[in-house]
């Protein structure tokens, strides 16, 4: 039998470990994926802005060799962009246009091809449009040339020249050659299947790696979701398996790079894992079992003669002592078994009387207990009031703390005055008001004659405590807690009053029963204030509650009346 729990335990164990070692290892496995996808496409990202600031560099030197030089039959600025084509190996020409299509210079010096329909190609159209901001088209293959059909991307924008004596307004262009941009983006890899394309702003696909599948209608790219991030990820399902997309926006062009990867390779890897595991478990579980057999056997046999041993005193002998040798643990628990059956003849007379000693004890304890967490808020507001200058608040809030401690210990004694329970939970009320920031006004009610009855201590703070917390601290309204001490009928009542949410008939019924209890509160819950009363007065006493949703709560405290001697003495003399 002790080999078999063993093996169960064992057993369960290593699952359980292992389980967690799974979950632990196959999530970061694919969170450290996700995130080494983010890092190679904002990599590319920062590629691809670094260059395309490089391109506007160079057309803001190409623009300023125009600043105040001629046009008509100049060499010496033919010579200068030459000079500036030849020194990048992306730039394929540099043109100047006017605002009716009409070359005015270019380089290098070839002939122009006829209907090329200049100014209706998107890029002189753009620039047309937008004089003042430099335009950067989608790829296109160059057809302005004869002879050269490069892919290209252009950039223009409209600039003043002086020609023939006259300042005029034209077109400026310069290709690059789309090759250093599409190298970029091909050296990206997500695995084996995923990969990363380019896109326009308005949609256009400007690279991809499969484009001329995208051109023949034989593969399709959702591209409507990635067109709405400027940065982000998402999950993707349109082609009937889960991708995950990875969107970065490239500045200033408004490009976008949409990474794409595959979760399902992400899987393969966990399934690896998990067949790592399963080998892993089964040969412990071999070495553990054959481990426990021989471990099981040497304390078996020990404990079987202990077995035997202890049978007799269930006989009622106890006049025969227990001697098995074995193990160091299979004495002692031979030689503590000795003591107990010596013992349990007073044991027996005693259990009655300590386990009622012991669940007083418990009371006791739970009472005195004053919770860090209250502790903790208050001195933490405290601090808060003095760094905002609130001096009297500071004092106030110290006061009435040391107030409700110096009641609390009461000098040891577990019963006090109607008068100082309510002093005590005036306090607490003043504290919690302070850290509530005002959220809820209290008003304390006592009949004269009342004031010198003995109550247990600490009986109300915790019945409004329940208040505030369950009551008016998640209401928006102001709140109002009352609380009424009188006398009837040779019994002490204390009713409180919250004007707070209420609570529904299943809370209301299981509260005294401890069942509505959560984590917040002082230590000292409606269940234990009601066991007190029961155990110190009688069945007849304790606590009785009535509540209504959205209405509030209402809850009776009943104790007996007793007066403090001299109070008693004074009473019967009146």
């Amino acid at each position: 039998m002790i080999t078999f729990l063993f093996s169960i335990i064992t057993m369960v164990v290593v699952l359980v470990v292992s389980f967690m070692l799974y979950d632990k290892f196959s999530r970061t496995a694919e969170e450290n994926a996700y995130l080494n996808i983010q890092q190679i496409i904002e990599q590319v990202n920062s590629n691809l802005e670094t260059y395309v600031k490089g391109m506007q560099d160079i057309y803001k030197v190409v623009e300023d060799q125009f600043d105040g030089k001629r046009t008509d039959n100049n060499s010496s600025l033919r010579g200068q962009l030459t000079t500036l084509l030849e020194t990048r190996e992306d730039l394929v020409s540099i043109a100047l246009f006017t605002l009716k299509g009409e070359p005015v210079i270019n380089v290098p010096a070839q002939q122009m091809m006829n209907n090329t329909r200049l100014t209706s190609q998107s890029w002189f159209e753009t620039s047309v449009r937008n004089p003042y901001e430099l335009s950067i088209s989608a790829p296109h293959i160059q057809n302005l040339y004869q002879g050269q059909y490069k892919w290209v991307v252009s950039m223009s924008r409209v600039i003043t020249y002086r020609a023939y004596g006259e300042t005029k307004k034209g077109v400026l262009m310069v290709d690059i050659n789309f090759r250093t941009i599409e190298e970029l983006s091909s050296q990206v890899s997500l695995g084996k299947k995923g990969y990363a394309y380019i896109t326009d702003s308005v949609g256009n696909i400007v690279y991809h790696p499969q484009q001329q599948l995208i051109y023949a209608g034989l593969k399709y790219e959702n591209m409507e979701p990635a067109l709405k991030y400027n940065f982000g990820n998402y999950t993707d399902m349109s082609t009937g398996e889960e991708r995950y997309i990875t969107v970065r926006s490239v500045e200033p062009i408004g490009w976008k790079i949409v990474g794409v990867s595959y979760p399902a390779e992400i899987v393969t890897t966990k399934r690896d894992l998990g067949e790592f595991l399963i080998w892993f478990i089964a040969a412990v579980l071999a070495f553990v079992i054959i481990i426990s057999i021989f471990v099981s056997a040497k304390i078996a046999q020990p404990i079987l003669r202990l077995e035997k041993s202890v049978k007799q005193v269930e006989r009622g002998d106890f006049s025969s002592p227990v001697d098995v040798k074995g193990f160091v643990e299979v004495e002692r628990v031979s030689y503590r078994f000795n003591l107990m059956v010596q013992q349990i003849g007073e044991l027996m007379e005693q259990i009655i009387l300590e386990q009622e000693a012991k669940r007083k004890s418990e009371l006791d304890v739970l009472q005195a207990q004053i919770n860090p967490h209250f502790l903790y808020n208050t001195l933490n507001s405290v601090i808060r009031l003095a760094e905002r200058g609130q001096n009297e608040e500071v004092v106030k809030t110290i006061a009435s703390l040391s107030k409700l401690f110096r009641i609390s210990l009461a000098k040891g004694n577990n019963i006090i005055t109607v008068r100082d329970e309510l002093e005590h939970v005036r306090n607490y009320l003043i504290i919690q008001n302070i850290r509530y920031k005002n959220k809820f006004q209290f008003v304390i009610r006592a009949d004269e004659e009342v004031l010198h009855c003995l109550t247990l201590k600490l009986i109300l703070q915790p019945l409004v405590e329940n208040a505030i917390i369950h009551g008016l601290e998640e209401q928006y309204d102001p709140g109002l807690i009352t609380i009424q001490a009188s006398l009837v009928n040779e019994t002490v009542r204390f009713t409180i009053s919250d004007n707070g949410l209420g609570m529904s008939p299943e809370k209301l019924n299981g509260i005294l029963l401890g069942e509505s209890e959560g984590g917040k509160g002082s230590g000292v819950g409606v269940k234990n204030v009601n066991e007190r009363i029961r155990l110190a007065y009688g069945q007849r006493f304790g606590l009785h509650y009535q509540s209504e949703r959205e209405e509030g709560t209402t809850v009776t405290v009943k104790i007996p009346a007793v007066w403090n001697q001299p109070d008693s003495d004074r009473r019967r003399t009146s």
